[in-house]
């Protein structure tokens, strides 16, 4: 769930609220008056992560791949292995 906040007490703030986007691993929601005027803030690793994801579904191989996969798994067909010789 996205928290939200009045952009005038995220500014009194800043440190504090970035502080929780990073430890909480969540998004914020800063507000104007203006709707135009809102923003998200989200930390770096869960920017890159939702752009490599972005990255994947746009590219119909990859996109394709990761459902063949998903697919052999709800079926049952994958066979555990170790991916460190003894």
């Amino acid at each position: 769930m996205v928290t939200a906040v009045a952009y005038t007490n995220f500014r009194k703030d800043l440190k504090s609220y970035l502080r929780q986007v990073n430890d909480d691993a969540d998004m914020l929601l800063v507000t104007n008056k203006d709707e135009r005027d809102n923003v998200v803030v989200m930390s770096a690793s869960d920017y890159d992560s939702l752009m490599e994801t972005l990255r994947v579904y746009q590219n119909s191989y990859l996109r394709d791949k990761v459902q063949r996969g998903m697919d052999q798994i709800r079926s049952g067909s994958t066979t555990p292995h170790s991916l460190m010789e003894d």
